[in-house]
């Protein structure tokens, strides 16, 4: 991956990913042509990917897209859009990594009320966005090798949203000492090895729920 130097096409990008990304309702869609209006202002390695995501997206049918996004994000566990759940599964330990995104948006004044859980990949996308670039980019690093199980479970699905993800990892850095993508495809999302519920309830962390 080639270093992307550029703060404002990287925004752009992460804003135009976390449109994509989102469950395609009626307010989603209307603004996709505004995405493809805008394909020369994201990162060069991106524009491919992200141009043909988003005209499949434009040409399809409401219901037919809406279909497709609830099958593969929704009732697929490798296609999961919650990205502490690759490393650490429904365990003690995914609790305590929602906190960790939780106070990086209280840092800085981040408030979302779209009700979704911190590790919402649009969310933390939209952090990066249109608040703390640095920290969401670490936040992506440090779970790249979930994003490249995703990107390869969409790829598998024959889902145009892996473009999304493709395009998205140009401008991730390299993933920390951890499990690679592959590591995690074959072992699959950690299991809770105790008879006992999360440290910190996850739906006290819960910044809102797609309708």
């Amino acid at each position: 991956m080639r270093t992307v130097t550029d703060a404002t096409a990287v925004r752009r990008l992460l804003a135009t990913c976390s449109l994509l990304l989102s469950y395609p309702d009626e307010t989603v869609l209307a603004r996709v042509p505004a995405v493809l209006a805008a394909i020369d202002t994201l990162p060069r390695e991106a524009r491919e990917e992200i141009s043909a995501a988003a005209v499949w997206l434009k040409d399809a049918e409401p219901l037919r897209a809406q279909t497709h996004y609830v099958e593969n994000f929704d009732r697929r566990r490798r296609a999961c859009l919650y990205l502490t759940y690759f490393l650490n599964g429904d365990t003690r330990r995914r609790g305590m990594a929602l906190v960790e995104f939780k106070e990086a948006y209280q840092a800085v004044g981040f408030d979302l009320t779209t009700g979704e859980l911190p590790d919402f990949l649009p969310v933390v996308l939209e952090f990066g966005a249109v608040g703390d670039l640095a920290a969401a980019l670490e936040m992506l690093a440090v779970h790249r090798s979930g994003l490249e199980v995703l990107e390869a479970a969409l790829e598998r699905f024959d889902s145009p949203y892996s473009q999304v993800v493709t395009g998205l990892l140009t401008v991730v850095p390299p993933a920390p000492a951890g499990p690679t993508a592959e590591e995690l495809a074959l072992a699959g999302p950690p299991v809770e090895q105790v008879g006992l519920m999360p440290f910190v309830p996850v739906e006290s962390l819960t910044i809102g729920a797609r309708s």
